[in-house]
């Protein structure tokens, strides 16, 4: 039998408190995405999830009781790149394109630890390329402060 589309949205939320400050953290799954044999606008369902997530926060937002507002809006989509192959697969392109514009989008090398450091600055140049080729917009990390001691500065420029 033929695969049908498996993407579903799956939330996974954690609680974290670091020196006092409590903060809830919701990572969204996408289990099964790109795995079917016809991956013809698969993204979809997670453009529409991100919107929908929007639209709930703009209805809390002009609402009157806006005191316990959740805001469950997705603020940072992490896409991993298969390491397998020459760049980016078509189904990469399309997604990152539908998504770049409604999200932070933070393409990652997924299991880089299987590749040479040699393989790893090829393939990130080659993604790197085909991101500008496309015009996909990916988050671009500020700047750090001017005080910070040149340590950090050299640490946050290799993260960069």
């Amino acid at each position: 039998e033929r695969i049908t589309q498996t993407v579903e949205i799956t939330k996974h939320v954690v609680d974290i408190e670091e020196k006092g400050v409590k903060l809830r953290l919701t990572i969204v799954d996408t289990p099964g995405f790109g795995d079917a044999v016809n991956n013809t606008e698969c993204w979809k369902p997670v453009a529409d999830y991100i919107d929908q997530q929007f639209e709930q926060y703009f209805r809390d937002e002009s609402g009157l009781n806006r005191k316990n507002i959740q805001d469950n809006r997705v603020h940072c989509c992490i896409y991993f790149i298969s390491p397998f192959g020459h760049g980016l697969r078509p189904l990469d392109v399309e997604f990152m394109r539908a998504l770049h514009q409604r999200v932070n989008l933070v393409p990652v090398l997924a299991k880089a630890d299987t590749l040479t450091p040699a393989e790893v600055e090829r393939m990130k140049n080659k993604i790197r390329e085909e991101i500008d080729r496309y015009g996909i917009r990916i988050y671009q990390f500020p700047e750090c402060d001017s005080d910070e001691d040149e340590e950090f500065k050299l640490q946050d420029q290799a993260l960069k």
